[in-house]
């Protein structure tokens, strides 16, 4: 299994990404091409659904940026990250929690987000 830090730095660096073309290369080089992802408001499936999802993040929260919270932790094939999506040092608009669960190949099987805080 990659170290959990890396394995998180990435997943962040690509959610942060705005260029779409690269983008769309960190997605290809760290999910499996039929990885998995969901939260309680999108999911896909395979490179293109997934990239859609973190366009479609960028374009409603334009200006925000991900970070992590506290330091990840994994065993086995499964890592844990805390993140929140904020403007600089701004305060926190959205708070989660996501597990990754890594391939054999270590690249992204699956990831499962949850929300800490949620505007409103």
């Amino acid at each position: 299994m990659t170290h959990p830090g890396e394995l998180a730095d990435r997943y962040i660096a690509m959610w942060n990404e705005t260029d779409a073309g690269a983008r769309r290369q960190k997605v290809a080089a760290l999910w499996a091409a039929d990885g998995h992802f969901i939260d309680p408001v999108a999911e896909g499936r395979g490179h293109d659904q997934i990239d859609a999802v973190l366009g479609g993040v960028q374009q409603q929260f334009a200006g925000l940026s991900f970070s992590l919270v506290g330091k990840p932790d994994g065993f086995g094939s499964h890592v844990r990250l805390s993140w929140q999506l904020s403007a600089g040092n701004g305060p926190a608009v959205v708070k989660g929690t996501d597990i990754l669960r890594s391939a054999a190949d270590g690249k992204l099987a699956a990831v499962v987000g949850f929300f800490d805080l949620v505007p409103g």
